[in-house]
């Protein structure tokens, strides 16, 4: 089944949702799953230098839970849990595309997209509707939520959280592009796009309604309803904090926001840092 004729297939069936599956939407959503997990279908994909997101695949995504059965589910070494039976774990040939998934309770979820020489560590989690490419790193407690798209050669630390965006319901997929290196217990959260080769320090908070302070050409950045938060190619973000305005009582006791600053660009001492360690790969 092609591609526009699943789309075709999951905008009608999403607009009429029935309360029960139609009687051929498992056949259809077994090739929604397959075409997730080859990377011909994804919930967002790079246009130039713009991204241009799929919002039938969402629906898809959705319709996936709404005709789902809650069943016992069992896995070759006894891990038992309950879920929906559209959504399985997902058998990854690691052996033909060099993936490893590191022994220790880490689960890809059917429907997500993982490419050759990922290396996960335990635990990890990859929902579907996910994008992992060639190369990167998922260390561990690292999440890569639902629709996330992450780019080839990243490094997402321990803790670091990649939020999905199954609810709220008009959420933006996250996006970390090409070369980045996402630091231990950072949140990035729906409507923010990371650009290339850009560095989130440790314990850093990024959503579409927060404003990253660029030191460096003196201005704020801001997402909107209508384009995501963009972090710069290059930019390397720390946690800062700034003064409550406008409370005298916030200000006698000294009380700040906390507040991303990108404090440099990326140079050659940054690169020496963050180099990834082939060796692992």
């Amino acid at each position: 089944m092609n591609i526009e004729s699943i789309k075709e297939y999951i905008l009608k069936t999403a607009e009429n949702a029935p309360s029960t599956a139609p009687s051929d939407f498992y056949d259809v959503f077994e090739s929604f799953l397959q075409g997730l997990e080859n990377g011909s279908i994804r919930s967002a994909e790079p246009s130039g230098d713009d991204w241009i997101v799929n919002g039938w695949v969402k629906r898809g995504i959705l319709l996936g839970f709404k005709y789902g059965r809650v069943i016992p589910m069992e896995t070759e070494h006894s891990f038992k849990f309950f879920d929906k039976h559209t959504y399985p774990t997902q058998y990854v040939n690691g052996t033909e595309r060099n993936i490893r998934i590191v022994p220790g309770g880490s689960t890809v979820r059917r429907g997500s997209f993982i490419g050759k020489s990922v290396t996960m560590m335990p635990p990890m989690y990859v929902n579907a509707g996910a994008f992992v490419d060639d190369g990167t790193m998922i260390d561990s407690h690292a999440l890569v939520g639902s629709c996330a798209q992450v780019g080839k050669g990243v490094h997402l630390s321990a803790s670091a959280q990649l939020g999905g965006v199954l609810e709220p319901i008009g959420a933006m997929p996250v996006i970390v592009e090409d070369g980045c290196m996402i630091g231990g217990n950072t949140g990035i959260y729906e409507g923010t796009r990371v650009g290339k080769g850009a560095v989130i320090g440790a314990g850093v908070i990024l959503t579409k309604s927060t404003p990253v302070y660029d030191l460096v050409n003196k201005s704020i950045l801001r997402g909107s309803s209508e384009k995501p938060l963009h972090i710069p190619e290059n930019a390397v973000v720390i946690p800062g904090s700034r003064p409550i305005s406008g409370n005298a009582w916030a200000h006698d006791l000294g009380l700040a926001i906390q507040c991303p600053v990108i404090i440099k660009y990326r140079d050659d001492k940054t690169d020496a840092s963050t180099t990834l360690e082939q060796l692992l790969r």
